[in-house]
């Protein structure tokens, strides 16, 4: 766990949020009112205690107008190809986000440090979690999910759908949706996402 927070500390995700809002003026009350976050985690994110969900993320750069890579490019990083190699991916938690339930994942984001695109690569593994109903997230875009291994319940507004591995969903996120892994073998799947700019 030590490991996780350091490597988050190195994205500086925190300090980034903190930094656009001050540039914009804004208080963290202003913040909460565009994310619709509660004041005190969006303080927990600013003071690197809570690492935010990529949900969380999404409503924090569109109160920005920033892209979603904003936070986990390099700072002057201007790359027009970047090779991550294995093991070099950036790790992340997802923590908790105001009342939702903790996610049962940790994502990898495999364009670390590449400025300027519009699609969010991670590769994600999912820890063995029963269904609860505060794990589905909705915001703006669209999301692609490629199963490598083990089994995936997905959860898409009403419908529950089990992927195997090899099957693959592709969705607007604005509908709410969460995933879990049902059985005890490890399950890594290839997610993209896209937000759509301001």
């Amino acid at each position: 766990m030590e490991n996780i927070r350091e490597e988050v500390k190195e994205l500086q995700i925190g300090f980034k949020i903190r930094r656009l809002r001050q540039e914009r003026r804004m208080t963290l009350q202003d913040l909460a009112t565009a994310t619709g976050l509660s004041k005190p985690l969006l303080s927990q994110i600013e003071n690197e205690q809570v690492i935010p969900p990529l949900g969380t993320l999404l409503r924090i750069s569109k109160a920005f107008r920033v892209a979603l890579h904003t936070f986990f490019q390099e700072e002057g990083s201007s790359e027009k190809c970047i090779l991550v190699r294995a093991g070099e991916s950036r790790r992340l938690r997802r923590g908790r986000s105001g009342s939702q339930a903790q996610t049962p994942y940790t994502y990898y984001s495999l364009a670390y440090g590449k400025k300027h695109r519009n699609l969010e690569p991670f590769l994600i593994e999912f820890e063995t979690r029963r269904w609860q109903s505060e794990l589905q997230v909705s915001h703006e875009g669209e999301e692609f999910l490629f199963l490598l291994e083990g089994e995936l319940e997905f959860h898409y507004g009403g419908q529950v759908m089990t992927l195997a591995p090899g099957d693959s969903v592709y969705y607007d996120s604005t509908e709410p949706h969460g995933f879990i892994a049902p059985g005890e073998a490890p399950t890594r799947a290839v997610a993209v996402l896209y937000s759509r700019e301001n």
